[in-house]
């Protein structure tokens, strides 16, 4: 195993097909269960926070005829790693042990998936929280979307987004559907959701240096993790001041519940593309999906990032060339971690659900090495 610090060190090929470039991290070209995909992740804290994942082959284990499917989680993480990983660790396996249970994926199976991961997470902050007071504070959103038997199912909590690439008959251009709901204090349906469900508390949400914040402190209303502002006895010393809330609370302030929808693919559904709110901060869905549509396959998502990156830069004034060169850390200043992931979606493919697919499991952060066969 080598961990993302030594990464950045090297170029080239690293694990089961990824590479790396400084701090830009990408597959260009795999393929999964319903056609291929192209990846890319770039580092901008000092350490990693986004963690990601696409697993293809049996989404349960069934001894007979096991559906097979494609599996992608972006795990958007704050305050530090450890939650990110975790999931990106523990989610994939209960979505297959609760599908192995009741005989296929379903919504209900996906929402247990969630509920059980988050519960671990909890359960580690309390094993942790003499030590390491810190895992409190830390979070996740996490999105994942899974297509099996022509179904996709997409879930979110947080502020990722999955928008879908479709063309019409007869149109040349492409549609940017949005797929996710997003849980953001900045969306007033979301402010009007939270002040619902906590009516008696007038600083629910608190408008701060012009930034729309939950309790004044965070932006995402649901998430993975965040004990510090789902059970109060997290909430106070030794966790650090700037999260301890003034006066106690005793219903959680964020919730884990993911939002979750269904589609039925057609062959009109040329595109998904998953990825971390770095991305959806400088360009919008139609634009995000007239590049994958007007650009080849090969190297996609890295493309991008990039274009995001340059986005970036011209914002602070700057040259693209000139970004590259700072280092990890001082790059949060200038533009989040991003993940991108981009599926192509084959038609002969995505309605067959008992299939010798390719069997991947590939991680986009670098942790662990990833894994191909």
């Amino acid at each position: 195993m080598r961990c993302w610090k030594s990464l950045n060190k090297d170029r080239g090929e690293v694990g089961g097909g990824g590479r790396v470039d400084g701090l830009l991290w990408y597959k260009d070209l795999g393929n999964h269960a319903c056609g291929e995909f192209s990846m890319a992740v770039v580092q901008a804290n000092n350490l990693l926070e986004d963690s990601s994942q696409i697993e293809s082959g049996p989404l349960s284990s069934h001894e007979s005829a096991p559906p097979h499917g494609t599996f992608v989680g972006i795990y958007d993480g704050h305050g530090g790693p450890e939650t990110s990983r975790f999931i990106a660790d523990n989610l994939f396996r209960h979505l297959k042990k609760f599908a192995t249970e009741q005989q296929g994926v379903s919504v209900d199976v996906i929402r247990k998936a969630y509920s059980t991961t988050e519960e671990g997470f909890l359960s580690l902050v309390r094993k942790k929280w003499a030590s390491k007071p810190q895992i409190a504070s830390v979070g996740s959103c996490c999105l994942a979307g899974i297509i099996c038997s022509g179904i996709l199912y997409v879930a979110n909590v947080g502020d990722s987004r999955a928008v879908l690439g479709r063309i019409k008959k007869g149109i040349r251009e492409v549609m940017a559907l949005q797929m996710s709901s997003e849980h953001n204090a900045s969306i007033e349906s979301v402010r009007e959701e939270l002040r619902s469900l906590h009516p008696d508390d007038s600083r629910i949400v608190v408008l701060k240096n012009k930034v729309w914040r939950v309790k004044g402190i965070i932006q995402v209303s649901r998430s993975i993790g965040d004990a510090y502002l789902k059970d109060a006895e997290f909430n106070c010393e030794p966790l650090l001041a700037r999260f301890r809330l003034p006066e106690p609370f005793h219903k959680s302030i964020l919730s884990p519940e993911p939002s979750v929808g269904t589609h039925k693919l057609s062959q009109e559904d040329q595109f998904l593309i998953f990825a971390s709110d770095g991305l959806w901060e400088h360009m919008s869905n139609q634009e995000a999906v007239d590049i994958v549509h007007c650009s080849p396959r090969n190297g996609i998502a890295r493309k991008l990032v990039k274009i995001a990156l340059k986005e970036a830069a011209k914002k602070r004034e700057m040259r693209y060339s000139d970004l590259k060169k700072i280092e990890r850390g001082i790059r949060r200043h200038f533009h989040d971690d991003i993940t991108v992931i981009v599926l192509f979606l084959d038609s002969t493919l995505m309605s067959t659900s008992h299939c010798h697919s390719p069997v991947l499991s590939l991680r986009g952060s670098g942790y662990p090495v990833a894994r191909q066969s």
